[in-house]
């Protein structure tokens, strides 16, 4: 017979907080920085003579610890390492050989306010080891700084930290431990400005007073691209904000030395060599994006390709924007209103092929679509695209289509087109994006189309000439 210990969500919350408040036991007594704080609870064992001692320690607001009978020491500002000292130092000295052990039981938790530029004024839980960078990032605005954060300490002393330093530079001072009722003063930004193109490290950045373009490109950007083109600098600005569009400032090399100066939301973008490189355009039954392999309809993307290289290996460099659905063998070049073919099937699975052919600027290299599918379309009763299958003929695609419609079709007379509109037999197998088309030219299919029409037209007729005999 089976057994099964079942446990509900309250158990699992309780187990989840026991592991948490443990580790944060152990976390705190293993780190030179855990700072007593108010609320922690500690526990003193020593033996004395015969017996052995047990001795809750709480810390309040006074911050007096009171080791046993023998000594009361002020643990305020005092990590814990160095209050565990002190305390077994006393003991020791009262009882040399009273193997006494001071550890933390209960690391203190308390509020800390958040306030200035975020949606909403706040009080967040923390503990001794919790850091600034843990509250600060919730409910920010648009224009919160991370340059410029104030904590107001519940003495009243104020100090201003920069995250970003903790962050890009490791400056973990401008990150510090929050204690008890610290208030948070969330700093409203000066200037926000972006950076792109041929620099390391691209992205917005909040500058501080004096930081001008250069500290941007060599500082933020982490420097320039080996490539990078300092000639034509391009500065997009909005001077106003009922400005519908940014105006562009072109900066060269020496406006960049003198340090331009930069405004709030400016974007600097700085060319690459590489962006001047000659290209040629892919078009048809290629894949734009890797993230979508879907094709829809043709697409069209522009491609570099390297000075007297050849068309083969150009096409085996790009070949992973060719699919299952285009048709590589039909494939060819448009160069000054002419097209030149070009088999890329050979190119990529025939080591030994060289084109002897290279890219131009503005070659336009067309994939056309190959789509395995059949198109049935007249006189059929289910007419529309299938599936082609090797090696079949038309009356398995007029199968799949419902077989003619009798009453449209007469004797089986079909048209059958390949993919380029070429008319081919009817004794042949089927290519992929053939269509088959099922004639009308049943005789009884025109009567009932045309028989009301001409019956109507002599039941008018006939009705004139009475209206005639009659007046006369």
């Amino acid at each position: 017979m089976s057994s099964f210990l079942l446990f509900s969500e309250s158990d699992r919350d309780e187990e989840k907080t026991d592991d948490l408040f443990n580790e944060r036991v152990q976390f705190a007594m293993s780190n030179p920085d855990y700072m007593v704080t108010a609320g922690d609870m500690y526990l003193l064992s020593y033996g004395a003579g015969s017996s052995y001692v047990n001795y809750s320690i709480p810390v309040d607001n006074t911050y007096e610890i009171k080791v046993a009978n023998l000594a009361t020491i002020n643990g305020k500002g005092k990590t814990f390492l160095r209050l565990k000292k002190e305390v077994e130092a006393i003991v020791n000295r009262n009882y040399p050989m009273g193997g006494v052990r001071f550890v933390l039981t209960q690391p203190a938790l308390f509020n800390v306010f958040v306030k200035g530029e975020v949606n909403a004024a706040r009080t967040e839980n923390a503990w001794a080891m919790t850091r600034l960078g843990e509250v600060f990032e919730k409910d920010l605005t648009d224009y919160s700084s991370r340059r410029s954060v104030t904590i107001v300490s519940k003495e009243g002393k104020k100090n201003v930290y920069d995250l970003y330093k903790c962050y890009a530079e490791g400056d973990f001072s401008q990150n510090p431990y929050l204690r008890p009722e610290d208030t948070i003063i969330v700093n409203r930004y000066d200037r926000k400005v972006s950076v792109s193109g041929a620099v390391e490290r691209p992205g917005t950045y909040e500058l501080l007073p004096g930081e001008q373009i250069n500290e941007l490109i060599k500082i933020y950007g982490n420097g320039l691209r080996s490539r990078a083109d300092m000639s034509c600098v391009e500065l997009s600005r909005s001077e106003d904000i009922t400005d519908s569009a940014n105006h562009i400032i072109y900066l060269e090399e020496k406006d960049v030395s003198a340090n331009f100066t930069l405004l709030d939301r400016d974007s600097v973008y700085i060319r690459s060599f590489d962006e001047l490189r000659p290209v040629i355009f892919i078009e048809g039954a290629i894949i734009v994006s890797q993230d979508s392999a879907e094709l829809i309809s043709s697409n069209r993307r522009a491609v570099v390709f390297e000075k007297n290289e050849d068309y083969v290996f150009f096409v085996r460099r790009n070949k992973d924007l060719f699919t299952e659905s285009s048709d590589l063998e039909n494939a060819y070049i448009l160069r000054d209103n002419s097209k030149i073919p070009l088999n890329l099937q050979v190119i990529l699975y025939d080591n030994e092929f060289v084109s002897g052919l290279s890219p131009e600027k503005y070659d336009t290299l067309i994939v056309p679509f190959k789509q395995s599918f059949i198109t049935v379309a007249g006189a059929v009763n289910k007419p529309g695209r299938y599936p082609y299958i090797p090696d079949r003929t038309w009356e398995y695609y007029i199968g799949l289509a419902g077989g003619f419609d009798k009453t449209q079709n007469h004797g089986e007379v079909i048209n059958i087109r390949d993919m380029n509109n070429r008319k081919v037999s009817k004794n042949g197998f089927i290519t992929p994006e053939s269509t088959i088309t099922a004639v009308t030219n049943a005789p009884t299919y025109y009567f009932s189309i045309y028989a009301p029409v001409v019956t109507t037209l002599l039941s008018a007729v006939s009705t004139i000439f009475t209206i005639i005999a009659v007046t006369r």
